[in-house]
């Protein structure tokens, strides 16, 4: 036990902002201590815990917005919240076969909020990309019940701000999540003899109509040409392939890597 001076330094300097173990370094005392004295100190208040956080719109606070383009396009390609009492974690599912993608989703949930942790979860095939803190559904609300294509998606006034500045990540993240850079080929008759061509496309593929929709938007603005193809009936995939459309998105897009 520690006299009330010492507990009382202790919370002051907490209420300024340091955190518990620059204040138990300081005071000369275990960090375990300085937790206690900061739990005793809510129960007296009846203060209710808050877990620190960095959530851009509770703050609210700047953040990166570049990262976030291109992370709300992982999210709507191929990531999902889990969101329950005692489990909160953003989670985007990437392939063995691209570390590089892997890198870039964990690179993108630090830059919009480093405080939460990040972690990989190897699964069969995959690597699952996960980011614990409920302040995730604060950044993604079109987070919900269901699948993603059997309910509206819809992009708040504050994301389509950030995604008209960065267009372009908000694309990468789709067709690096959802999407693929294929080569295609055919062959013409030349002078009486088979000539084979190839020629690369770009295909993005969900479900949901809401989802292609904000695809195709952004692929408008940036003056990228693409079509709607169809499966049994309905909209399934966006693809690019005019030759000067393909030229932007490999300038800009490129493959998983």
């Amino acid at each position: 036990m520690y006299e009330s001076t010492t507990r009382e330094q202790a919370l002051e300097l907490l209420r300024r902002g340091m955190s518990h173990r620059a204040v138990a370094e300081r005071l000369n005392v275990p960090r375990g201590t300085i937790g206690w004295c900061r739990h005793e100190d809510r129960r007296r208040r009846n203060e209710p815990f808050e877990r620190v956080h960095d959530c851009p719109r509770c703050a609210p606070r700047p953040f990166d917005r570049k990262a976030y383009a291109y992370l709300l396009g992982l999210y709507l390609g191929d990531g999902h919240i889990v969101s329950k009492p005692r489990q909160h974690h953003l989670s985007v599912y990437c392939g063995d076969a691209w570390p590089g993608l892997i890198g870039e989703a964990e690179e993108a949930m630090s830059k919009v909020m480093a405080t939460p942790t990040v972690s990989r979860r190897q699964k069969a095939g995959c690597v699952e990309v996960k980011s614990y803190t409920r302040h995730w559904t604060c950044m993604f609300p079109q987070h919900g019940p269901g699948r993603k294509h059997e309910r509206r998606i819809a992009l708040e006034p504050w994301q389509q701000h950030v995604v008209d500045e960065h267009p372009w990540q908000l694309i990468r993240g789709l067709f690096h999540s959802d999407g693929c850079r294929v080569t295609n080929w055919t062959t013409r008759l030349v002078s009486g003899q088979p000539k084979r061509y190839e020629y690369t496309r770009y295909f993005f593929t969900n479900k949901s109509d809401d989802i292609l929709r904000i695809c195709s938007g952004a692929l408008t603005a940036v003056g990228v040409e693409w079509k709607i193809t169809r499966k049994f009936g309905a909209p399934f995939n966006i693809s690019v392939a005019r030759r000067v459309s393909v030229v932007l998105m490999d300038a800009r897009v490129g493959a998983k890597y």
